[in-house]
Formats: C-alpha cells, structure tokens, sequence
C-alpha cells in the first residue's frame, strides 16, 4: 500500500484514486495485517496544494493509525463487523437499500458485473455486496488494462448505481457506533473521498458526452 494524498496531474489523480479504492477494500474486508498498518503509519499526510479536500480527513485517518496498537484495531474490527450472527454493524449493500441480506439488490449487482466481465473470487467468503468488493471493483474500473471496461463511463455507471445509493449510510452507522475509533475515522474519510468522487461524476455528466 503507497496510498498518499492526491498529486496535483490527472494521472497521478488517477493513481491516487486507484490506491484509495484498495486501501478501502483491505480495510473493510478484514482486521488490517501489521504491515498495512505499518504502511499507514508513514503515508505522507500533505496535499500537494493547501486546503485540498481530502487532506484533514487523510492526516485524521494517519493519525489514528499511529495512535492505535496493530491488536487495538484488530480487535475494534471484530467488535464491529465480526461475530457469530448479527454483526454490530453490516458492510452489505443489500442491508442498507433492502434491510435484508441477498436481496434485489444483489442480483442486480452480480448483472452489472457478469456485464463487465467480472465475477466473485471463489475464495471470498462474502458476497459481492460487501463494500470492500465494490472498492475493488471502483479501483478495477479505474487501473483496468481494458479500456472498454476500465473508464470513466464505466466507472460512474458503477458508481451511481452500486456504491453511492448506500455507503454514506454505512459511514454514518460505522462513525456513530461507540466502540468505533479508527474505524469511525476511516468511516469520516470514505464519506469524504466518496463526496469528491460524487462531484466528480457530477462534473462529467455537466461537461456532456
């Protein structure tokens, strides 16, 4: 993981946007390894330009990082999304846009992706809903080889569709939840770099095909 704040040219934008779609997808999808931790640890926490976006929300989320035990952030991860049953709080779209699991919502999710050649790794115990998922797909359709899958078109359809309808919900469940402390400030930073990729597409669809 070499996840630093966004460089100033639109390819290092385009780098950095990849690298945060991953470094999402690892942190949501289980407790971090040491090493992502340790990598976290020396992000460098300044913008190119002063006063960009993402820039507090990214040093909170370092920060925080620095402050905790490696053990600290397992554990708080387990209290959240682990467990045997109910887990405190879900990471499935289905749950947010149907308030239950393997819903509508996921069948229209595995069409997408069966459209764009995709499909769940079989040694992924979760399904394809699982927000860590969908970041890997966002960070697929961004650093992709195939430009007929891997653009900007693809990217917003994905996005309007599959991630934005629910994950500010899930940020807001994850920042409110009391035994949430790097989790709830990761939860502050998605919402914020989601919020910039929102504006993104916003800005494209004004711009006109």
């Amino acid at each position: 993981m070499t996840a630093n704040l966004p460089a100033s040219s639109a390819l290092d934008e385009e780098t950095a946007r990849a690298e945060i779609y991953g470094l999402l997808s690892q942190l949501y999808y289980a407790a971090p390894a040491a090493g992502l931790l340790a990598a976290l640890r020396v992000a460098v926490t300044d913008a190119p330009a002063q006063g960009a976006f993402l820039e507090e929300p990214w040093r909170e989320l370092v920060g925080v990082a620095r402050a905790m035990t490696d053990e600290g952030v397992r554990e708080e991860y387990d209290a959240l999304f682990g467990g045997v049953g109910r887990p405190e709080v879900y990471l499935f779209g289905s749950h947010y846009l149907s308030g239950f699991l393997n819903e509508k919502p996921l069948a229209r999710l595995r069409d997408t992706l069966a459209e764009l050649g995709l499909a769940r790794d079989e040694a992924m115990a979760e399904t394809e809903d699982h927000v860590a998922y969908l970041c890997e797909v966002m960070r697929y359709l961004i650093a992709g080889d195939d430009v007929a899958v891997a653009n900007l078109t693809r990217q917003r359809a994905f996005f309007t569709d599959h991630l934005q309808p629910w994950a500010t919900e899930l940020c807001d469940a994850i920042s409110t939840h009391p035994k949430a402390r790097f989790y709830a400030v990761l939860a502050d930073f998605t919402r914020a770099f989601l919020n910039v990729e929102a504006q993104g597409f916003d800005m494209l669809d004004q711009a006109g095909p």
